[in-house]
């Protein structure tokens, strides 16, 4: 760890902590808010995407446990997106970052999403309509390679989808990205290390700062926290994920 990196360490600490919170709250790992902040700070991008796919693990495990443990899972909602990503995101990860007007792109993308969020009317606690598996495995493969692309673990665009589309609950939307977070990151992680790299002394020591604020964060979304609130969380986190796009 380099001199620079261990001064930035302990704002590093705040911000992955209330981002971690924030994220878990939704079913989320946080990658995308600890790449806009470690590109703020001038990090070197080989470190940023190791350490942001690892502490992604973390926070959506965590995430996970808390709403599977409160009932919401949904395994046969998850079971064709995750068939799809998961190779879909490695070849994603062998690939080139894409060129900033692809991230200008989805960037938009993540902003038409949150505004729809907040305008949309909250239609109680049901989904509604079942997704087709073709979807799913379309829809799967589709944010899996994006995901693999730009280092993150998707759930910025899967969860929104399946809340407008009324695929499933707010709730259950969370946990079944929860899911396909950690399943996609710890897929984009064995392509890197394939590769030869190695997790960045930082990651470890930032590890207990994201469990502690994904633990808070996906107690509170995964119980009682009520389905508006919990959108607008998600409509923050994916302004924060557009701003990443922007910034890095």
């Amino acid at each position: 760890m380099t001199e620079t990196l261990f001064q930035n360490l302990p704002l590093l600490a705040v911000l992955f902590f209330g981002a971690a919170m924030l994220y878990a709250s939704v079913g989320h790992g946080g990658a995308s808010a600890y790449l806009a902040v470690m590109g703020l700070l001038g990090m070197a991008p080989e470190e940023m995407k190791p350490i942001a796919l690892f502490l992604n693990i973390g926070v959506s495990s965590v995430a996970l446990y808390s709403f599977c443990r409160a009932g919401h899972f949904d395994l046969t909602l998850f079971l064709p997106l995750a068939i799809a990503s998961i190779p879909a995101a490695f070849l994603g990860g062998w690939l080139q970052t894409p060129q900033p007007v692809f991230k200008f792109i989805l960037a938009a993308a993540l902003i038409t999403g949150a505004w729809r969020l907040l305008v949309a009317p909250v239609e109680g606690e049901c989904g509604g309509r079942r997704a087709s598996r073709l979807s799913l495995l379309m829809i799967g493969g589709a944010i899996g390679f994006l995901a693999g692309l730009v280092g993150i673990g998707g759930g910025i665009f899967l969860t929104p989808l399946l809340v407008i589309f009324r695929w499933a609950p707010a709730k259950v939307a969370a946990a079944v990205s929860a899911a396909f977070i950690a399943a996609n990151s710890c897929s984009g992680i064995g392509g890197f290390m394939l590769k030869g790299g190695q997790i960045p002394g930082m990651a470890w020591a930032l590890l207990p700062c994201v469990l502690a604020g994904a633990w808070l964060g996906a107690r509170w979304g995964s119980g009682r926290a009520p389905v508006p609130a919990l959108r607008r969380s998600l409509a923050v986190v994916l302004l924060v994920a557009a701003a990443k796009f922007v910034i890095v």
